[in-house]
């Protein structure tokens, strides 16, 4: 199997060159086998997401520390050439993502909050850039209406209606001081970094969701937002909040038609779930949740990706901090989830891992290197370290379509 690698350089105090190529057997294997580093696939300043369009050889690189993303074009079996000149995004652009259609690409900022829309034109190059409306703190203003209508604020009322449950045991009470999200960031924070009691928007991660929905989220401000196509424009439809200070990351879509989401600060996975019977701004609606494990600490531990195991019945999620993975359950027809398992991801950092069917391969962003855990894929638990490979500051592992 061959990845291509994003990571940080110079410009983050990383050391890697720019887009990676890394095999876990042979590139054309269908299984993970004995890791190996293949050299550089294109040259880049700290390409530390980076993406592919669904019918293209064109990856899509967030630059983060330069604020910009770049189109590279498939040049060789193993190299990329750039596609076109890098496009502003914004301040520390984490994560890019490509609509299924190949038609458009949506960047999220972290340092300012900004949620950023591409046209692609038909080779894949990058269109001029339209900037989503900013984001409101749910928690600024309690009966803000930041959909348009009298309704209460999506999301408030689903968590409080959940509140008995024993689910939430870890997650900050509404009203509590919010987390710094400064602390868990990888990045040096920008030279104007807000008062700690200041809550910033911080965009994170989108996730093309069936029927065109697209949802982001808001690290800094606790949302996750829903938006639609409306012809050209890009239009939200919905906000739902999560509790104070738990800090939404990352998302994955699950078979059964739910919407899984770790929150890097309270340490949790959430279930969000669309109601087909209701209006678009009420439709989105928090129908689960769980603390990772008891093991792990919030203040000390920083949650990263999410990702399903092949039959999709367990959720595995990377933990910076305690370096460890932890295992979630899938119960419910796809609505609950439930912790089984938690172990050592094998590196320091785990920023980012992929599951290649009975092996999990973890990008160790600390320890520049990539190790590969096996997976026992009937419980969903981690086992042990099957191999590793010195690999530099890497953030990102996207498998190659070929």
């Amino acid at each position: 199997m061959r990845f291509w690698v994003g990571g940080y350089s110079d410009d983050a105090d990383g050391s890697a060159p720019g887009i990676g190529v890394l095999h876990a057997g042979a590139p054309d294997a269908v299984l993970a086998g004995d890791l190996a580093l293949a050299g550089v696939a294109a040259r880049a300043l700290s390409p530390s997401w980076i993406a592919a369009h669904p019918s293209l050889d064109v990856i899509y690189a967030a630059e983060e520390v330069a604020g910009t993303v770049q189109a590279f074009v498939r040049t060789g079996e193993e190299s990329f050439a750039p596609l076109g000149a890098a496009v502003d995004a914004g301040e520390l652009v984490c994560h890019v993502a490509v609509a299924p259609d190949g038609g458009s690409l949506i960047a999220s900022c972290w340092g300012d909050g900004r949620v950023v829309r591409y046209p692609l034109a038909p080779d894949g190059r990058i269109g001029a850039a339209r900037v989503a409306p900013a984001a409101a703190d749910p928690y600024a203003a309690p009966d803000l209406d930041p959909v348009g209508d009298a309704s209460p604020l999506p999301g408030l009322d689903a968590f409080a209606a959940m509140g008995d449950l024993p689910l939430f045991g870890q997650a900050p009470v509404l009203g509590a001081p919010a987390i710094d999200p400064d602390a868990a960031r990888d990045v040096a924070p920008a030279p104007d970094v807000p008062p700690e009691n200041e809550r910033t928007s911080r965009a994170h991660q989108a996730r093309h969701l069936p029927g065109g929905i697209v949802a982001t989220t808001d690290m800094g401000f606790d949302l996750v937002r829903f938006w639609s196509r409306s012809g050209g424009a890009f239009i939200e439809d919905q906000r739902v909040a999560l509790p104070r200070g738990s800090g939404p990351r990352h998302m994955v879509w699950h078979p059964s038609g739910h919407l899984y989401l770790v929150t890097e600060l309270s340490l949790e996975a959430f279930v969000l779930a669309p109601d087909p019977s209701a209006r678009a701004s009420e439709r989105w609606r928090i129908v689960g949740g769980t603390p990772l494990a008891r093991e792990v600490t919030v203040g000390a531990d920083a949650a990263a990706e999410i990702a399903l195991t092949r039959d999709g019945q367990h959720a595995v999620i990377g933990i910076r901090g305690s370096n460890t993975l932890a295992s979630l359950r899938v119960h419910g027809g796809g609505a609950e989830l439930r912790p089984v398992a938690l172990a050592e991801s094998g590196v320091d950092w785990p920023r980012h891992h992929v599951i290649a069917r009975d092996t999990i391969l973890v990008a160790g962003q600390r320890s520049n290197e990539v190790a590969a855990l096996a997976l026992d894929e009937r419980t969903g638990a981690p086992g042990r370290v099957r191999g590793r490979i010195e690999v530099p500051s890497p953030t990102r592992l996207l498998p190659d379509r070929r």
